[in-house]
């Protein structure tokens, strides 16, 4: 799912992949409020993993997010 996210972050969004880490911030990629947004969008278009902008904010880590599709993804 890792793999699978970082493809999304520098494809749609344009993020550098040297950036991208289990580690990393959302601030250390570049995910503000408006990308968070658009990533929630692009998970849900591609995907289709409901996870909502507000959930994606709380979450500070890319590793996190990892988490949160992961636990989507076996409700679906």
């Amino acid at each position: 799912m890792f793999e699978t996210l970082k493809t999304i972050l520098v494809d749609k969004l344009k993020i550098s992949p040297d950036q991208i880490t289990l580690e990393a911030s959302k601030e250390d990629v570049e995910l503000d409020s408006l990308a968070v947004v658009e990533l929630s969008l692009v998970l849900e278009k591609e995907l289709g993993l409901k996870i909502s902008d507000d959930e994606l904010i709380e979450v500070d880590t890319v590793g996190e997010i990892v988490a949160l599709m992961n636990e989507r993804s076996v409700t679906v």
